[in-house]
């Protein structure tokens, strides 16, 4: 089992900055990659980066050039650092989890997840 709590969500002007942190729990051990998804309010569930057990990263190609995932020094919290905040960066961003291997291109499947956050409010708003 893993438990996992987002952290550092808020409002902020267009071309802010904001960090949030997802603390993981529980068996982190045997945690395979960890993703940030995010949902704005009408839309589907975005993934949003993915971080792996031994730091390899992927982006949503949209996003790469202002977004960076990582992990902290503990390797029980990772990060997504937001850069160039726009009002469409506006959603709940949630973290995830999943304990054993998967190819990495199916990254972006909510449904591979086993364990997710309960989400922090970003909002980007003049």
């Amino acid at each position: 089992q893993v438990q996992l709590v987002e952290s550092g969500g808020g409002s902020v002007q267009p071309g802010g900055s904001l960090r949030l942190s997802c603390a993981a729990s529980g068996n982190t051990d045997s945690n395979y990659g960890m993703t940030w998804f995010r949902q704005a309010p009408g839309k589907e569930r975005e993934a949003v980066a993915f971080i792996d057990r031994d730091g390899r990263t992927t982006y949503a190609d949209s996003l790469k050039d202002r977004f960076t995932i990582s992990k902290g020094n503990a390797k029980n919290t990772v990060y997504l650092q937001m850069s160039s905040l726009k009002p469409e960066d506006t959603a709940m961003y949630y973290c995830a989890a999943r304990l054993s291997y998967f190819p990495q291109h199916l990254w972006t499947r909510a449904n591979i997840y086993s364990y997710w956050g309960q989400g922090t409010q970003v909002t980007v708003s003049s």
